[in-house]
């Protein structure tokens, strides 16, 4: 019998599933537009874009894109790509749709645990409610945002679907 995950708190595991998948999303995304960027200013301008010999340049402009890959991602959705891969959502603390401004709060407070040397993390690991100092921070959450038992159902009813449309 499948359980449904959906409004439980997600635990630490999925959250850094989803946190190293969305790295390597945002990091091939912004790798592609630099190599765009690139190609674009050679054909159109005769000279290259090389964040190679620029390293403040060049932290300073991932900075800013994993700062909006993932503020706009909450603020949009709730979720990044990441955590809609894995079913996970965040929501304010009470379970409602989180704000822009919540979502900004959440990505400097992901900063802030980075910064602490991880030990912003470990209320993930220690508390029942499964929020670290970033959730602390905005006010949020995360939790499951599938429901395995309904897809589940919505699976087996297309299978009988299928079984039924093939007997005919």
């Amino acid at each position: 019998m499948t359980i449904g995950r959906q409004g439980n708190y997600a635990g630490a595991v999925s959250r850094l599933a989803a946190f190293a998948a969305d790295v390597g999303i945002s990091w091939g995304l912004f790798t592609a537009a630099v190599a765009l960027l690139s190609v674009a200013t050679q054909l159109f301008g005769g000279t290259t874009v090389s964040l190679t010999h620029h390293q403040i340049l060049a932290i300073i402009a991932v900075a800013i894109w994993e700062f909006l890959y993932f503020s706009y991602s909450w603020a949009v959705s709730g979720k990044t790509v990441g955590m809609a891969l894995l079913g996970l959502q965040v929501v304010t603390a009470e379970g409602g749709r989180m704000t822009a401004r919540q979502a900004a709060l959440r990505t400097l407070g992901l900063v802030l645990c980075f910064l602490t040397l991880g030990i912003g993390f470990l209320g993930i690991l220690f508390q029942r409610n499964r929020r670290g100092l970033q959730d602390f921070v905005a006010g949020t959450s995360v939790v499951y945002s599938w429901d395995a038992r309904a897809a589940r159902l919505r699976f087996m009813s297309h299978t009988e679907f299928s079984k039924q449309r093939d007997a005919k």
